[in-house]
C-alpha cells in the first residue's frame, strides 16, 4: 500500500530501544542483498543501497516491478514483519531493517514467549495479501500472476489449519489444488501415483491426514484413514475434471479455489494468539486456559480453537462491542473484552468474553479501524445508491431498521452451537452473563437490558468503556 491508512502496527520508534535502529556507517554505504519471501517456496531478490533506510514504500516498487503486478492491484498486497512468534503488517513509511533491529522489543512488548524463544527468533519479510483488500475485488482479478499469489497465501492457510474448514471444503479444495498443478488430464492410477509421491498433507490439512489420536491409534488407523482421503479426493477431482471440461486457462481454477475460500467467514483475517479461560468442569480445572487465535478482518472477529481447528465465536462488527485493559499489576494480564447478545436459560442477556493476550492491543485498535474503514465504505456506497442525497438515513447494519447488535432497533438471531466448524459454539465459552443492575455486575435471574458499558461515537459501534467495572468480571 503507498498510503499509512492501512496498518495496525503503532508508530514504536520513540518507545523503544534505540540499540538497532542506527546502522553503521559501513552498511549505509554498501549495497546489500535482500529476500522478500512470497507465500510458497518463492522469493524475491533485491539488491540495494542503503538497505538500513529504506521504507515499505520503495520497496513495494521494486517488488511490484519484479512480480509485475498491474498498478491497478498494487493495493491487493502488502509488506508483513513475520516469524513463528508475531506478525505484523507495515505502513507504507516503516523501514523494515530498523523494525528487524527492534524486533526483541516487539516480541518482549507482545508476546509471552521466553527469553531463550526470543533470542533465538528471527523475522523476515514477506509480500503477501492485504487484510484491507475487499474480498469483492479480489473475485475480479484476472491477472493470472496474481491470483496465483493469492492462491498460493489461502493454500497455505488451509494446510496448516489457519482457515478451519469442514470435510466437503478442505476436499474440495485438494482436488481443485490437484487439477491446479497436475492437470485435468490424470487417470486413476497417475492420480493415486501421484498424491503418495507429493504425500495426502500437499493437499488436505496437516491435522486432517495425521489425525488427533495417539501414536498406536494414529498407526493403527493411517492405512484405512489415507486409503479413504484418496478415495474423496480422487471423487472430487473427477467431477471437476467433468464440470469444467475441455482446457480452460490456468486462471478459472484459480478463481474457483479463491472463491471456495471465500465462503470462510475469516478468509483474508490478520490473525493474533491469546488465550481464554475454560469452562469450569469442577475444582481440579478451575484456572486453566485454551489457546486461541483471533481472526480480524473487515468483516468481523473470529476466535478460533487452534487445537480443535473450530470456530468458537464469530461476530460481525455490528453484533459486538469491545475493550481492551491493560493490566493494573505486575503478573495480570492484557484483556480484549468481546459483548454480544447472548441467552440464558432461554433468558436474553448480555455476555462478556475475555481473551487474554499482550496483543490485545494490537487486536483492540485494529477493529477500531475496521469499524471506521467499514462505516466510511458503506456510507460512501449508500450515498453513491442515493444519488448522494439524504445520507443521514441510511440503515444501520445488522438488518433493516437498526435491528443490529447496537442499533437497539431489535435483536439478531442467538448463535447457536452448528456442527460446521465454521459456526460458533457458544456453549463452549467460559462467559460472563450479565445484566445492567447500576455498576454492579448481576449474574442472578438475567433479564434484558441495554449495555452494561457506556458506548462512545455512532450508535452502531464502538469500543466499549468503563474498566473500572470490567475488573469485577
Amino acid at each position: 500500500m503507498e498510503g499509512d491508512s492501512g496498518s495496525f502496527l503503532p508508530d514504536l520508534s520513540e518507545d523503544l530501544s534505540q540499540r538497532g535502529s542506527v546502522a553503521s556507517s559501513a552498511t549505509l554505504s554498501r549495497v546489500q542483498e535482500l529476500l522478500v519471501y512470497l507465500c510458497g517456496d518463492n522469493a524475491v531478490h533485491l539488491s540495494l543501497e542503503s538497505l538500513s533506510s529504506v521504507t515499505v514504500q520503495e520497496l513495494g516498487r521494486s517488488v511490484r516491478e519484479a512480480l509485475q503486478i498491474p498498478e491497478s492491484l498494487h493495493d491487493a498486497f502488502a509488506f508483513w514483519l513475520c516469524s513463528p512468534l508475531l506478525e505484523l503488517q507495515l505502513k507504507a513509511r516503516h523501514q523494515p531493517y530498523k523494525l528487524c533491529r527492534q524486533w526483541q522489543d516487539l516480541l518482549y512488548r507482545f508476546t509471552e514467549a521466553s527469553e531463550d524463544d526470543i533470542a533465538q527468533d528471527e523475522p523476515y519479510l514477506q509480500y503477501r495479501r492485504n487484510v484491507f483488500y475487499p474480498k469483492s475485488k479480489e473475485l475480479q482479478i484476472e491477472d493470472e500472476g496474481v491470483l496465483r499469489l493469492l492462491y498460493e497465501e489461502a493454500k497455505n492457510n488451509i494446510l496448516t489449519g489457519r482457515y478451519p474448514c469442514d470435510p466437503e471444503h478442505w476436499t474440495g479444495l485438494g482436488a481443485l489444488a490437484f487439477a491446479q498443478e497436475e492437470g485435468l488430464n490424470i487417470n486413476s492410477n497417475q492420480f493415486t501415483t501421484t498424491v503418495r509421491e507429493k504425500k495426502l498433507t500437499s493437499f488436505l490439512p496437516e491435522h486432517v491426514v495425521l489425525g488427533s489420536g495417539g501414536l498406536l491409534s494414529t498407526l493403527r488407523g493411517k492405512s484405512r484413514r489415507h486409503a479413504e482421503l484418496e478415495g474423496n479426493l480422487a471423487e472430487e477431482y473427477r467431477k471437476i475434471c467433468v464440470t469444467v471440461g475441455g482446457s480452460p486457462g490456468p486462471a478459472h481454477l484459480l478463481h474457483q479455489y479463491l472463491s471456495m475460500c471465500h465462503s470462510l467467514p475469516y478468509y483474508g483475517c490478520a490473525f493474533f494468539f491469546g488465550e481464554i479461560d475454560k469452562p469450569a468442569q469442577g475444582i481440579l480445572q478451575r484456572g486453566k486456559r485454551k489457546a486461541v487465535s483471533v481472526g480480524i478482518c473487515l468483516d468481523g472477529v473470529y476466535v478460533i480453537d487452534m487445537k480443535e481447528k473450530h470456530v468458537l465465536l464469530g461476530l460481525r462488527f455490528s453484533e459486538l462491542s469491545w475493550d481492551h485493559t491493560y493490566p493494573e499489576e505486575e503478573g495480570d494480564s492484557h484483556i480484549l473484552w468481546l459483548e454480544f447478545d447472548g441467552e440464558e436459560d432461554g433468558t436474553p442477556v448480555n455476555k462478556l468474553l475475555k481473551i487474554y493476550s499482550k496483543q490485545a492491543e494490537l487486536m483492540s485498535g485494529f477493529i477500531e479501524f475496521c469499524v471506521e474503514l467499514k462505516s466510511t465504505s458503506e456510507t460512501g456506497a449508500v450515498a453513491e445508491a442515493d444519488g448522494g442525497e439524504n445520507p443521514s438515513q441510511s440503515k444501520q447494519p445488522g438488518g433493516p431498521e437498526g435491528s443490529g447488535r447496537n442499533g437497539r432497533g431489535g435483536r439478531r438471531a442467538v448463535l447457536q452451537r452448528q456442527p460446521s466448524v465454521v459456526c460458533s459454539r457458544v456453549g463452549a465459552l467460559n462467559t460472563i452473563s450479565y445484566v445492567a443492575d447500576g455498576k454492579e455486575i448481576k449474574r442472578l435471574k438475567p433479564k434484558r437490558a441495554a449495555s452494561f458499558f457506556t458506548r462512545q461515537g455512532a450508535p452502531t459501534y464502538s469500543a466499549v468503556q468503563g474498566a473500572e467495572s470490567l475488573e469485577q468480571g
